[in-house]
């Protein structure tokens, strides 16, 4: 499921069991094709199972020769927000904003405030990683946690011609296998693998991300 806000992307997942994701392609009109639009968030716990990975992408449908030209927006703080005591409410958060060439990150960390607006945490940074072009892969290890960011191939499937046909009447269910809409079109991600025992005590922890612009 997404929430959209006035200048702010959002999009929510519960995690159970580890594995969620949320995914939504077509935002609000605030967000809709700009660099603050959220596509998917994914959580998952990583190769290490003592780790857990939250990737959020944004910049959906990017074509190859789009991709090669697409940057992340310095004035925009994408914030993984983490509720592990079930209130919806985050207790702690993950933010990531992009300097030159360079992806930094802070935390997890509790937030100086709740809700739509947000303050860097600047006195948890964790790290930060350069941004990979279109074909590279710059991973960072630092302070036990991975950083990721730059252009992926669109993970997300859905066959949206079926869907289309489905809601019109015209057909009764999917294909298998169905048409991949999004073959072939490109996201930016931000990545983070984080050790679990930085995330509280909970086995259970619900997840959303956003994107916030500078006021």
């Amino acid at each position: 499921m997404k929430k959209t806000k006035i200048l702010l992307g959002s999009s929510l997942i519960a995690i159970v069991c580890l594995i969620l994701v949320a995914a939504d392609h077509i935002d609000a009109p605030a967000v809709t094709g700009n660099k603050s639009d959220i596509t998917d968030v994914y959580a998952f716990q990583g190769q290490d199972s003592n780790n857990m990975v939250f990737v959020v992408n944004t910049q959906g449908l990017l074509s190859p020769s789009a991709t090669a030209s697409a940057t992340f927006d310095e004035d925009v703080l994408t914030e993984i927000n983490i509720d592990n005591n079930g209130d919806n409410v985050e207790d702690l958060v993950i933010q990531a904003i992009a300097r030159g060439n360079k992806m930094y990150f802070f935390g997890p960390a509790t937030p100086n405030m709740t809700g739509k607006m947000s303050t860097i945490k600047t006195q948890n940074a964790s790290g930060k990683v350069k941004i990979s072009e279109y074909g590279e892969t710059n991973v960072e290890t630092e302070n036990g946690m991975k950083f990721f960011a730059g252009p992926r191939d669109d993970p997300f499937f859905f066959d949206l011609g079926q869907y289309s046909a489905i809601l019109s009447g015209t057909a009764t269910g999917f294909n298998n296998p169905g048409t991949d809409t999004f073959a072939g079109t490109n996201v930016l991600s931000i990545v983070v693998e984080v050790p679990k025992s930085t995330l509280g005590s909970s086995s259970t922890i619900n997840v959303w991300a956003e994107t916030k612009r500078e006021q």
